[in-house]
């Protein structure tokens, strides 16, 4: 097993995860019910397997949960891609452009434009009108004549239909525009560019940020077979058999492989996790503005970890277990609690209590005492622990469908980047998961939605499928 460590993850000088030193004995108790057992993980990867099954068959993906869509990318990059390839990448409220120039080394040139509340909500034909104007404005301000192949970064769930076909099957985020469900966001694109006489755009191919996160962490390392989004949402992607893919129905290109994108963050809407789902998921899950959906992402995903604190703290506190039973409008409020302050507060150094304090205060308890901010730590650490085991169980499963004893995994988003003890609790539970199975290792990439898109665009190039 091999590891690549960030500095800060391995700072010796920081409060161990889920150190119960100075917790109110009552507060470990109330926690308990966030512990997973290794048999309700082992629970946990027997269903998600099953789920992976059910999505990958012919006759059981339309009623399957975890969606398992082909992508229809059948290699990944090798390193010896070169020339010029432009990225599009829509995601959240920002568009970004890219110019990437392979060769030597890797040149990027970008931009990022703020799409407008108006244009998310708005007709669907605007947002992709400004998505073409985004375009064609940086295409032109960086002097681009000549026709470039452009790999276009769509990160919502998309039923592919080919490396150029991606139906979109629901929107997820603040994006709500009519008229693109059930469509071709490619062909939206361009219509889009058509309408202003653009024709030295070529899509090669669209994609959604998991896969652009594979792409570019196989440009890395040439072991990397797995992609992973953990920040304000989570995904997963895969290097799976064609055989095993019933969907993908396209001719093999050589590889026999394909990219799966696992739409993971479905998986147990049917109730299947409810065994280790607390009344804190529940509760988040209720308030959320898809309720029922994504069940999973939202007990492992940087929008709502704050929230799940804050939800434990506001019912210890009403129990008279913290705080001296004295809340404050602000513990009580939803959303109150920014998931990066569960990061801030887990970043301590030992003995110091700078940043939990800085946090209740913020709260409205300036009346904290020192076992109140042992127990706000410990809280944070119940919920960023089981996220972790969580996703290192998923990774587990996938290591195995890979069938790699070598393998690496490529992980983007603020939650695997930021939190102190994100990436050593993975490592720790694989480990425990899988013993010796595997050499393999995690490590981090940044911005895979974008480089990928264009790394997708030069492999198309150099394996002739353009």
């Amino acid at each position: 097993m091999t590891t690549m460590c960030r500095s800060q993850v391995c700072n010796p000088t920081m409060w161990p995860s889920g150190s119960t030193e100075g917790v109110s004995p009552a507060v470990v108790e109330g926690g308990k019910e966030l512990v997973l057992s290794d048999q309700q993980l082992a629970k946990y990867m027997e269903l998600f397997e099953e789920n992976i099954n059910r999505g990958l068959g012919k006759e059981t993906n339309p009623t399957a949960i975890v969606k398992c869509f082909p992508t229809y990318v059948q290699h990944l990059p090798d390193g010896t891609e070169k020339g010029k390839y432009l990225a599009l990448d829509l995601g959240g409220s920002n568009i970004r452009v890219l110019l990437v120039e392979l060769g030597t080394a890797m040149n990027i040139n970008s931009k990022v434009f703020t799409i407008p509340l108006s244009i998310m909500q708005g007709q669907g034909t605007l947002l992709f009108d400004f998505i073409a104007d985004c375009l064609i404005g940086f295409v032109k301000s960086n002097n681009v004549e000549e026709e470039l192949p452009l790999g276009f970064t769509f990160s919502f769930p998309l039923v592919q239909k080919g490396l150029k076909i991606g139906i979109l099957e629901r929107w997820t985020k603040d994006f709500s525009c009519p008229g693109v469900i059930g469509n071709d966001v490619v062909t939206m694109l361009q219509d889009a560019l058509e309408r202003r006489g653009h024709k030295k755009i070529c899509i090669a191919a669209v994609l959604n940020d998991t896969t652009g996160t594979l792409m570019a962490a196989a440009f890395k390392h040439p072991r990397a077979r797995i992609g992973l989004i953990v920040g304000t949402g989570t995904n997963g992607c895969y290097w799976e058999s064609q055989q095993k893919a019933e969907l993908f129905d396209e001719p093999d290109s050589g590889s026999g492989k394909v990219i799966i994108n696992l739409e993971w963050g479905a998986f147990g809407d049917d109730g299947a996790l409810d065994f280790i789902r607390r009344s804190y998921d529940e509760d988040v899950d209720l308030h959320s503005v898809n309720p029922g959906k994504q069940k999973h992402e939202k007990m492992i995903s940087g929008m709502y970890m704050g929230e799940l604190v804050r939800l434990m703290a506001e019912k210890f506190t009403k129990a008279g277990l913290m705080f001296e039973g004295r809340g404050s409008v602000s513990l009580f409020t939803r959303g109150a609690l920014e998931s990066s302050a569960v990061s801030d507060i887990e970043r301590e150094r030992y003995g110091e209590f700078t940043n939990v304090k800085r946090v209740c205060d913020s709260l409205g308890l300036t009346h904290a005492t020192r076992e109140d901010y042992c127990n706000m730590r410990y809280l944070c650490s119940l919920i960023s622990r089981r996220a972790a085991q969580m996703v290192a169980a998923g990774l587990s499963v996938l290591m195995r469908r890979v069938g790699h004893k070598k393998v690496a995994v490529g992980i983007d988003g603020t939650v695997y980047k930021f939190h102190p003890h994100f990436h050593n609790l993975m490592m720790e539970k694989i480990k425990d998961i899988t013993g010796d199975e595997f050499d393999y290792s995690l490590f981090l990439v940044e911005d895979g939605s974008g480089i990928g898109a264009a790394l997708l665009a030069a492999v198309l190039a150099r394996t002739q499928q353009l």
